[in-house]
């Protein structure tokens, strides 16, 4: 069975509804700035979880560029070949998931 270690601490809301995330959770989960959390609450319990956002801009440059070596490979595409690159990126990044 595996063991959850738990991180507690206290921290206060500040006048603009704003909360410190101690040190220690920020480390330990790997929450710095411009991390997305989701938050929820229920009766007197806020929840917030870390969320995973693709970044899609880094994954149109890597499929442009595998596009544009292509090009200098075997010269221009047509659309079909652009669609079928397209399909094979992501086929290639969905095994890594």
């Amino acid at each position: 069975m595996a063991r959850c270690e738990e991180v507690s601490d206290v921290t206060v809301v500040s006048a603009k509804g704003q909360v410190v995330i101690p040190h220690a959770l920020r480390t330990k989960l790997g929450i710095g700035p411009k991390t997305k959390l989701l938050v929820y609450g229920r009766k007197d319990t806020i929840v917030m979880k870390k969320l995973e956002v693709r970044d899609l801009e880094k994954e149109l440059e890597a499929m442009y560029k595998r596009v544009n070596e292509r090009i200098v490979k075997y010269g221009s595409l047509i659309q079909e070949d652009v669609e079928a690159e397209i399909q094979a990126y992501r086929k290639e990044k969905a095994k890594h998931r």
